[in-house]
């Protein structure tokens, strides 16, 4: 019977078994005794060979597999708690699929060299249970938006409009045209509300920054959704329930608590309910010199100083009514604080920063117009997006969620690069 690792628990002593994977670890015990590990996709399995109780070329099969080779195990099971699950297989027979070469990652290699191995690094159990736990979480964040009524769209990657403008996107030949790689699918879902009222797109964006921080990548994938008839209050509401749902969905997932278990995760720290704490961008300056940082009215927030806002939090804040000049040319300013707009910035606690940007949009044409001249763009550019505001415009909100900061956050990693298969950096584009 062909199982998974996870079912040997379920089945009773003796039973015999067949398990598929590969070869996770591998220890030879004097001349006649071999354990062997076996990695599938659920789990892991203790296995051991035993020279005497089986054919020669079980035996032979057994010695000559390396760290990773491929093969298909047949044996009995029984109960021993040295084992990694409480239960081994003793060992018939041994098919090797796929023997292979001497592994090349052992223990102490660099962090760089684990980044050159990528391809082969991703079937580390750490990078398995992250991929696993990422899978769920944007199940989560989809399911929570088709709940509520949203429809996904597909926008386009190469772009002549930048969403957040300047010089941090990636420029492309296009037949003799110039084109950039997309910073954000905003300004195409906006496009969209007018048909379908409430939107999100889940797609990768490209930003040519040149950070070298912990939580930044070059390429990452983005969730944007947009909604008609949205106010900044609305927008805010949808983001800090999306957020809950998706930590507390994470937090009670079956299929993941060894994965959780394994990557040392606190399970307290996604029992998080909304409403999030509001701080305005005034006070949010005050708090940070407060508490040893140094910034003035009208620079933007940096790691130091997130870090410091989010001191003692134990479940997101928002960060609102930015100064309109450093923040995008799209958002509406508040008629009630003038010279700031109606936006927030979702930070996470435990130093993970930003994870959420959104706001309310601008909706009038010449107010658009306007605050297009400010910011130096070229209308040339945006015509499409100028005639969103002369037909049937509405008031409207949206905002943008980078899957791998709140991977990062949900599983509290280190680094963003562990919270994507393949990542991409001011310094890395392969493999």
């Amino acid at each position: 019977m062909l199982v998974y690792t996870s079912d040997l628990k379920k089945l009773g002593e003796g039973k015999e078994v067949s398990l598929r994977g590969w070869v996770h670890r591998y220890r030879k015990l004097g001349e006649n005794k071999i354990f062997i590990v076996i990695r599938d996709v659920k789990g892991i399995a203790q296995c051991v060979v035993k020279k005497t109780s089986v054919s020669e070329k079980t035996w032979s099969n057994a010695e000559n597999l390396y760290i990773e080779s491929s093969l298909i195990v047949r044996g009995n099971l029984k109960k021993d708690e040295r084992a990694p699950t409480g239960v081994e297989v003793v060992v018939k027979e041994i098919e090797p699929i796929c023997v292979g070469f001497p592994y090349p990652i052992q223990k102490d290699y660099s962090e760089e060299f684990l980044l050159d191995m990528r391809h082969l690094w991703v079937r580390s159990r750490k990078l398995q249970a992250i991929m696993k736990a990422r899978h769920y979480i944007i199940t989560y964040l989809r399911e929570f938006l088709d709940n509520r009524g949203f429809f996904e769209i597909t926008p386009p990657i190469f772009t002549v409009s930048g969403a957040e403008g300047g010089s941090e996107m990636f420029e492309v030949e296009y037949f003799g045209n110039k084109v950039f790689l997309t910073q954000s699918s905003q300004l195409y879902a906006e496009a969209m509300i007018f048909s379908l009222e409430k939107v999100y797109s889940l797609a990768p964006s490209f930003r040519a920054e040149k950070s070298r921080t912990r939580k930044h990548l070059t390429e990452f994938w983005h969730l944007e959704p947009e909604m008609a008839f949205y106010s900044q209050e609305d927008n805010m509401k949808l983001q800090e329930e999306l957020v809950s749902y998706a930590a507390n969905s994470l937090r009670e997932e079956e299929e993941l608590q060894s994965s959780l278990e394994l990557l040392g995760v606190d399970k307290e720290t996604l029992k998080i309910s909304p409403p999030f704490k509001r701080i305005d961008y005034s006070k949010a300056i005050e708090i940070v010199n407060e508490r040893g940082g140094k910034i003035e009215w009208g620079e933007d927030f940096g790691v130091d100083e997130e870090r410091l806002l989010v001191e003692g939090e134990k479940a997101p804040i928002f960060i609102t009514n930015f100064p309109s000049e450093i923040k995008a040319f799209y958002m509406k300013e508040d008629p009630k604080k003038p010279g700031t707009v109606l936006a927030s910035d979702m930070l996470a606690p435990f130093e993970h920063g930003e994870i959420i940007g959104g706001s309310e949009r601008i909706s009038d044409y010449k107010e658009l117009v306007e605050k297009m001249k400010r910011f130096g763009l070229r209308e040339e550019n945006y015509s499409w997006y100028l005639d969103l505001r002369k037909y049937g415009s509405v008031p409207h909100s949206g905002f943008g969620l980078g899957i791998e900061r709140f991977v990062k956050y949900l599983l509290n990693l280190q680094h963003i690069r562990d919270a994507i298969p393949f990542p991409r950096t001011i310094n890395r584009f392969y493999p």
